[in-house]
């Protein structure tokens, strides 16, 4: 059910007012001349002409009633406002520089903010892991010889030798991805005799695996540092979620292995820890 009233204020410069139901005049005061300013008749009809209604009505609201107990009050003036405040606009943004998809051939269509720096780190970090797998693989052809004979350190090392590699075809590939240019850099050449005359080859070869992993973690963490100096969280989270945690791992593994050479010394507790890793 609507109450219909009819205000004789003009409004200007409101689209909608909000007012008490109690403050609206009843039906039978809306019948009544006395109801209106002077220059108005009755809504049932009166003496003035439609022309000079039509001007007076100008400011004239149409009152509902709410559950509320409030009335709400329109104009009806159309207001025309331009649209503002607009939080996306694809098509103006898309202008932007670096958003440009390049024409050339020889340039990558998937970089973005994709510096050269962590581009040249990436590059230098799989130098690391194929340095790491090359000594890795020394060291399992060392063990695999018929007068060393120490199959489980062999297979030991040749595991981690395919490790280290996939790590750094895991770098390629992520250098791909951001349309970096993988660069292949030269190898040192790994030494052929791990024997040591106090330590023993076991033992000696585990001790330079743990200095190649601690170095390989520091290696990773300059290239983290290189990511966050050049705001790529990108890169930054590849490094933590792909190679971090498993370093620590990977250090602490072989510094047990260490340990128990030690322990073992030369003579025959060593065939008995290669047996364990063979088993």
């Amino acid at each position: 059910m609507f109450v219909e009233a009819i205000s004789a204020v003009s409004i200007q410069g409101c689209a909608a007012s909000i007012s008490p139901l109690s403050n609206l005049p009843n039906r039978n005061a809306l019948s009544s001349s006395s109801s209106f300013p002077h220059g108005l008749n009755s809504l049932s009809g009166g003496s003035s002409s439609s022309s000079s209604s039509a001007s007076t009505f100008s400011g004239i609201a149409l009152a509902k009633r709410r559950d509320n107990g409030f009335a709400t009050g329109a104009s009806n003036e159309t207001t025309t406002l331009p649209l503002t405040g607009l939080v996306f606009q694809p098509f103006e943004e898309v202008k932007k520089d670096d958003l440009i998809v390049p024409v050339a051939s020889d340039v990558s269509l998937a970089r973005h903010l994709f510096l050269d720096d962590c581009e040249a780190a990436i590059n230098e970090q799989i130098n690391v892991e194929y340095c790491v797998s090359y000594v890795y693989h020394s060291l399992y052809a060392y063990f695999d010889r018929d007068n060393v004979a120490l199959k489980g350190l062999a297979k030991f090392f040749k595991e981690s030798s395919l490790e280290e590699r996939e790590h750094a075809e895991k770098l390629m590939e992520y250098q791909n991805k951001r349309g970096g240019r993988v660069k292949l850099n030269s190898l040192e050449m790994p030494p052929v005799e791990f024997d040591h005359p106090e330590k023993g080859d076991a033992l000696y070869a585990m001790e330079l695996a743990l200095s190649l992993e601690k170095l390989t973690n520091e290696k990773l963490l300059k290239l983290h540092s290189i990511a966050d100096s050049n705001n790529d969280p990108q890169l930054a989270d590849f490094v933590e979620s792909e190679f971090l945690e498993e370093q620590v791992a990977s250090i602490r593994k072989i510094s047990e292995y260490v340990a128990q050479l030690r322990r073992v010394g030369k003579g025959h507790g060593v065939w008995h820890f290669d047996q364990m890793l063979l088993n």
